[in-house]
């Protein structure tokens, strides 16, 4: 799949919508990119996770990582077609961390996935818990990129679409200061 398909099945699916939208990174945005939309489809969460896998078949990791809530089933079906283990990072008090008797060894080959980038925070917060446990991280992966490619990593990294998507804090909030209805969706509790 390339960058427009990606696109494209988010628009024809309905998972892109226009509005007043306060993101899990508590930005606000007048575009919100409804992951689960097409990750409840598995006939399209598999092609999206097959390219991503795609795109790790030389790296020899041997565990996929993804944060709760969408990195799961995005973590799970790339660790199915690469072959390996997928585990997920959940939050703790002050951070993320493992549960379900999940670990890592150091030197462990580890793949990050995730599902929509806006500040990277999630990526960043399992970046953190995996270089505790000393593990080599050797790719990581977005379903989409909606910072245009402006959050950077240390790591080899790729999203299979980048889009330039406007986001505010919420002081400079043009939508705000319009007076208009804000929708909070996402997982992450504010």
């Amino acid at each position: 799949m390339n960058q427009q398909e990606i696109l494209e099945l988010f628009q024809s699916s309905g998972a892109l919508l226009n509005g007043h939208f306060k993101l899990t990174s508590g930005r606000h945005s007048d575009v919100y990119y409804e992951k689960f939309t097409l990750l409840k489809k598995p006939s399209i969460c598999t092609q999206i996770c097959e390219q991503m896998a795609f795109n790790f078949k030389d790296t020899q990791a041997v565990t996929v990582v993804g944060p709760t809530t969408g990195g799961i089933i995005i973590a799970y079906d790339v660790a199915r077609y690469l072959g390996i283990e997928a585990i997920y990072a959940e939050p703790g008090e002050n951070e993320r961390i493992f549960k379900r008797g999940f670990s890592l060894e150091k030197g462990q080959k580890v793949v990050i996935v995730d599902d929509v980038l806006t500040t990277g925070k999630s990526v960043w917060e399992v970046i953190k818990l995996v270089e505790s446990y000393e593990a080599d991280i050797v790719g990581i992966g977005l379903m989409l990129d909606r910072s245009n490619g402006a959050v950077k990593f240390d790591y080899p990294f790729f999203a299979l679409a980048t889009v330039a998507a406007n986001n505010w804090e919420p002081k400079d909030c043009p939508l705000c200061a319009k007076g208009m209805e804000l929708t909070q969706r996402g997982s992450r509790k504010f």
